[in-house]
């Protein structure tokens, strides 16, 4: 069985309160639970983590490198624009990975179009919300199928 590990970084455990118009009235366990029970029909162990530690999340992806993850999602909220060291974290261990965004990131405000991690995903998805997520594990698992 293939090992995704779902990565998601600040303020995403304030999902359902913050901003709903941006980011729509789903917390991020109603969302966990869908992709959770996606991955099952699909025969995938998925692991999440949430942190709004720059740090936490840099040693996840350490760690997944000894832990067999195949695949790795990843929402970095702002990190995606200012994080470095989430970059390095991937440069250093060679597990293929997504970047997700709820939100159009390229429709908002100039800053969100720099993306640190982008260069070196397999791919993005942003814009759709909660399926962003979803979409991520289906390519995810069209990838570890090749």
């Amino acid at each position: 069985m293939k090992k995704v590990l779902l990565i998601n970084g600040p303020n995403l455990n304030m999902l359902g309160t913050r901003e709903t118009d941006i980011y729509g009235k789903k917390t991020l366990d109603d969302i966990l639970k869908t992709v959770d029970g996606l991955a099952t029909s699909l025969s995938l162990s998925l692991t999440s983590i949430q942190s709004n530690h720059e740090g936490q999340i840099v040693d996840s992806i350490q760690a997944a490198g000894n832990d067999g993850i195949d695949f790795i999602l990843i929402n970095p909220g702002a990190y995606t624009h200012t994080s470095i060291a989430i970059r390095d974290a991937f440069l250093s261990v060679d597990i293929p990975f997504i970047e997700i965004h709820l939100s159009n990131v390229h429709a908002r405000e100039p800053f969100r179009r720099q993306s640190y991690l982008s260069d070196i995903a397999k791919g993005i998805v942003a814009g759709f919300g909660p399926y962003s997520y979803e979409l991520a594990l289906l390519a995810a698992t069209r990838h570890l199928a090749t």
